[in-house]
């Protein structure tokens, strides 16, 4: 590796301000934003409509469960 991705992986070369932003940032969205999202529809807006039936729809989302 190069000295440039070296100091980008150091953890001292991160802004401290920077992580406290991102910290709270996570503490507030973060894993709020996880509960509370819907497999169905995170499913149906990653694949194209009518790629996954309704029948494997409803066993993914046992498997999820």
């Amino acid at each position: 590796m190069n000295a440039a991705s070296e100091s980008a992986l150091c953890p001292s070369a991160v802004n401290h301000q920077s992580l406290k932003v991102l910290a709270q940032w996570l503490k507030h969205h973060g894993s709020k934003q996880v509960r509370t999202t819907d497999p169905r529809r995170l499913l149906a807006g990653r694949y194209p409509q009518g790629l996954i039936s309704e029948a494997e729809m409803q066993a993914l989302m046992a498997v999820w469960h």
